[in-house]
């Protein structure tokens, strides 16, 4: 696990935050960035048969089928609402024209992002033995994407109208991420958003972005036993707290050099006697 401090990059908390474990559907925040930098909303995707048929039976889908079209607005609601691996793929086509190839540039976003324990393979999250990342890497992929405002918004949706299928009628799609819903009783105050994830060999993951009085976190957990929402809990109480009790970032930090106490300004000065 790791809970970062979005405003001064500070790491507020890690546990094994470079150990390179599978990420399961928390891959899509990677996809789903990148086809927000790289897509108009309106365009429209097409999906072929890999896309549709090439993802494991009986993991996350919408009911798509081959030669089927959605917009990318709807696509980005599917693959982070409903965790459609289909629209996932199909978006990694769209963009690059395979999902190897998408694979490419993912792995070169990850490292401009400064991520040195990640490689992707897929735009869903699906096993692969080649597929990892660290809790680490991934608050500083996190932190990247919720900058985004379309991100932010299409994440912390409660509902998303989807259109009808040839597989299934009109619908509406929810989040799977509890903290979202006020009325249950894993809810956060000051959600973001965030992204669920979950196989047999990752366990559960969980990406979640907050942000209270100003102060916006990052909490990734990963391999956990359906234990992630009462560790990001805990891990955002931990960081408020801390916060509120010490002060955030360089802004309100009181640092000993020598001969005493100096205030540290965010330009690096530092003051005595102020």
């Amino acid at each position: 696990g790791l809970l970062l401090d979005l405003d001064d990059r500070k790491v507020l908390y890690s546990k094994q935050a470079l150990q390179k474990v599978y990420p399961a559907s928390i891959t899509k925040i990677m996809t789903v960035l990148l086809a927000l930098e790289n897509c108009a909303m309106d365009e429209e995707v097409t999906f072929s048969h890999d896309a549709v048929y090439s993802i494991d039976y009986g993991s996350s889908s919408i009911a798509r089928d081959e030669d089927e079209v959605l917009t990318v607005e709807e696509c980005l609601y599917a693959i982070m609402l409903e965790s459609a691996n289909e629209c996932a793929n199909a978006i990694a086509e769209h963009i690059s024209g395979s999902t190897e190839a998408f694979a490419d540039l993912m792995n070169q976003r990850a490292a401009e992002l400064g991520c040195t324990g990640t490689h992707f393979t897929n735009p869903s999250g699906l096993n692969d033995p080649d597929h990892y990342t660290t809790a680490r890497d991934m608050a500083k992929i996190a932190g990247a994407a919720f900058k985004n405002e379309t991100l932010q918004k299409i994440s912390s949706s409660l509902s998303y109208e989807f259109p009808a299928t040839k597989a299934a009628a009109a619908r509406t799609i929810t989040p799977g991420h509890k903290m979202l819903y006020p009325s249950d009783s894993r809810y956060y105050e000051g959600m973001v958003g965030g992204k669920t994830g979950y196989t047999s060999l990752a366990g559960n993951t969980l990406v979640t972005c907050t942000e209270k009085d100003g102060v916006r976190l990052i909490a990734v957990v990963l391999k956990a036993r359906s234990t992630h929402y009462g560790d990001t809990k805990a891990m955002l109480d931990y960081g408020y707290k801390k916060l509120q009790a010490f002060g955030s970032g360089p802004y309100h930090q009181w640092v000993q050099n020598g001969d005493g106490w100096y205030f540290r300004t965010a330009d690096g000065q530092l003051l005595k006697g102020c």
